[in-house]
């Protein structure tokens, strides 16, 4: 509550600025806990209905006593529900192998040749399409499946600064039959 007073003060009595003063703390809270080490966690799965797609996700924190707390066990589920259906490949953009990006840049060069694009500005352009590649292809630059507004590691960030520690994705598998 003190928090939410301070920042309705700093802000000029503008809740709409004062609640982005309290994202920006909570992101810099995040940014600190940063280097701790998490040893506790859950696994969670995922089954579709149908019985044909599932997923696992190992969420990690620094404590059992937040491994245990239901709001951690269901965001371990939803990001299990969310690989089951956006079939993610990678989990961080430095996890994409060179040859997937040299892949990818090889066709957009085809593609930027093909639509007569400037070369002086085809670096610029490439980077921007490498990032929209990771958005598809990367779990944690991908948009929450249940809220397009937010990213897989924005929900995380947004927990850490709710659980008071950090919180890490350490690793998922998704299963198919197809």
């Amino acid at each position: 509550m003190m928090d939410v007073k301070k920042a309705l003060e700093e802000a000029g009595g503008d809740e709409s600025r004062a609640v982005d003063i309290l994202r920006a703390r909570g992101i810099k809270a995040v940014e600190k806990r940063q280097d701790r080490s998490t040893h506790q966690g859950v696994v969670d799965a995922y089954i579709h209905a149908n019985g044909k797609v599932g997923a696992m996700v190992v969420l990690a924190c620094e404590t059992d006593f937040v491994a245990r707390n239901d709001d951690f066990k269901n965001l371990a589920h939803e990001i299990a529900l969310h690989v089951a259906a956006m079939n993610p490949k990678f989990l961080r953009p430095e996890d994409v192998t060179a040859e997937a990006v040299e892949r990818e840049k090889g066709i957009y060069r085809e593609q930027l040749k093909a639509e007569g694009k400037n070369e002086a500005m085809w670096d610029k352009i490439l980077e921007g399409k490498l990032q929209k590649y990771y958005k598809d292809v990367c779990l944690m630059k991908q948009a929450f499946v249940k809220d397009d507004t937010k990213s897989i590691e924005g929900l995380i960030i947004e927990a850490t600064a709710k659980m008071g520690e950090k919180i890490e994705l350490k690793e998922f598998s998704r299963m198919e039959i197809s």
